[in-house]
């Protein structure tokens, strides 16, 4: 939810990644003196790592490049993020790599508490696990370079995604929800550096449910089909008040496919999903630590089990960036 372009990447070696480890690579990652970026980028003028890893705001990949690194740079970063919302607790951490401003590679993990809906369903202790694999391309533009200009920052990328197995796993088969899939996105940037204000709008081709934590799609046999992806917006602005602070707002549209086959099952609107929204505070106390700090509308996560309640609550994040 801050601002920071970022470049290329180291090749990732497996996609099962636990939450430990994927910090410690990057910490040694950061530590390794000739694959360090220097301090070139102005403070605030890149993303912050969202919650799938891809730099950006809390919640949406923006079409800056993550870490600190510049031209014919190196960098890395290392994220852990942690909302609590009313029956709901998601962790989530990773890092990133990038090269010459341009590419961008990142790995997370993310862990959801399922509290109340895993108690519902027989499953005290519930914990759904998704591991994402994202790669980012700058196509076009240079948010700073061409903040005086109506050109912004163009980037395309791809986020695969993968569920593992729990006692929900069985839940989601019958639904028709898939396990793991790839998404795809277009974002585009535009910083007003005199004015300190940021803008940036993503379209992602998605069938995820609730970011994928509840698989992807969903159909129930003879009655409905929701496995076709669609375009959902995403749009972010922040606004820098000084040269270490910024403030901003997001809202990310939540495809709804797993409504149609709830209702077939006898469940009537108990799937349904909502968009995503945040407003946040990111402060940088240095050019390699940014801490950002927002309240979250995640909109209804099986209402079925939350009497409908919004999970509405706060988020927390760090991250270091060479």
């Amino acid at each position: 939810m801050t601002l920071t372009p970022h470049r290329r990447t180291a090749p990732l070696r497996a996609r099962r990644l636990a939450l430990g480890s994927v910090c410690a690579a990057a910490t040694a990652a950061l530590l390794a003196g000739p694959a360090q970026a220097g301090t070139g980028k102005l403070l605030l003028t890149g993303g912050v790592s969202s919650v799938e890893g891809a730099a950006g705001g809390g919640l949406s990949p923006w079409a800056l490049i993550g870490t600190q690194a510049t031209e014919g740079e190196i960098g890395a970063s290392a994220f852990v993020s942690r909302a609590v919302t009313h029956d709901y607790a998601l962790t989530a951490g990773g890092a990133a790599f990038a090269w010459n401003n341009r590419i961008e590679l990142s790995v997370a993990q993310q862990a959801l508490s399922t509290g109340v809906t895993g108690r519902a369903l027989g499953l005290p202790g519930l914990r759904l696990r998704q591991n994402i694999v994202g790669l980012k391309v700058r196509v076009a533009g240079d948010a700073v370079l061409d903040s005086d200009t109506w050109r912004p920052q163009v980037a395309v990328g791809l986020l695969a995604k993968e569920l593992q197995d729990s006692g929900l796993s069985g839940t989601l088969r019958a639904l028709g929800a898939r396990p793991r899939d790839t998404e795809a996105y277009i974002s585009a940037s535009k910083l007003f550096l005199a004015q300190g204000l940021l803008v940036n709008a993503t379209l992602r081709l998605t069938r995820a449910n609730q970011g994928g934590l509840l698989g992807h799609g969903g159909h129930i046999a003879g009655a409905v089909d929701e496995l076709s992806y669609s375009l959902q917006p995403e749009v972010s602005v922040a606004w820098l008040l000084n040269r270490r602070v910024a403030v901003g707002a997001e809202w990310r549209r939540m495809p709804d496919k797993l409504r149609r086959a709830g209702e077939a099952a006898g469940l009537g609107s108990g799937l349904r999903a909502k968009d995503w929204t945040d407003v946040f505070v990111a402060w940088a106390p240095s050019p390699h630590l940014s801490l950002t700090a927002a309240w979250v509308n995640l909109g209804p996560v099986v209402p079925a089990t939350t009497e409908q309640r919004r999970q509405t609550g706060a988020y927390l994040s760090a991250q270091i960036a060479f």
